[in-house]
């Protein structure tokens, strides 16, 4: 095989494992953004229930670790126990714990829960607002990436 074919071959192929490489840094990278955006949703959550009243059990021995692991993942589920209703909350990533609470903590959890999506959704309007009114003109010509300022 003459020389410039075996040159094109070797280079083609360094490419392709670049780009392999690349895709695969890219896969990895997105996956932890996933992970860390559900751990975070799923301490908000546990932060919500243990303000409601739900008791927090640790999967201390390996058998309830197992059981817990074996339960829906991150949801509240209504379960039934000596004719009484309760919920539970299983985490086995995150806290390895599970929460459970009656149907009075139950009921404080979605009062909390829609308080604090309008506290949300008030901080989000309020910070739209501040933006909206923001006089960028009156404070004079800004440099094309912001203001200039005695770090340049």
């Amino acid at each position: 095989m003459p020389k410039s074919i075996k040159t094109t071959f070797s280079f083609l192929s360094l490419r392709n494992t670049a780009i392999t490489i690349f895709v695969l840094i890219g896969f990895t990278v997105t996956l932890a953004a996933c992970a860390a955006i559900q751990n975070r949703d799923a301490i908000g959550m546990e932060r919500v229930l243990a303000a409601s009243g739900f008791q927090m059990r640790l999967a201390d021995t390996p058998q309830k670790l197992d059981h817990l692991k074996s339960m829906t993942q991150r949801k509240l589920v209504l379960h039934q126990h000596d004719d009484k209703i309760y919920y539970v909350y299983a985490d086995a990533t995150s806290c390895k714990c599970l929460y459970v609470g009656n149907e009075k903590a139950y009921q404080r959890y979605q009062r909390l829960s829609i308080e604090k999506n309008i506290a949300e959704n008030q901080r989000m309007a309020a910070e739209i607002n501040e933006n909206a009114s923001m006089n960028w003109g009156m404070w004079g010509p800004w440099g094309p990436w912001g203001p200039a300022g005695p770090w340049e």
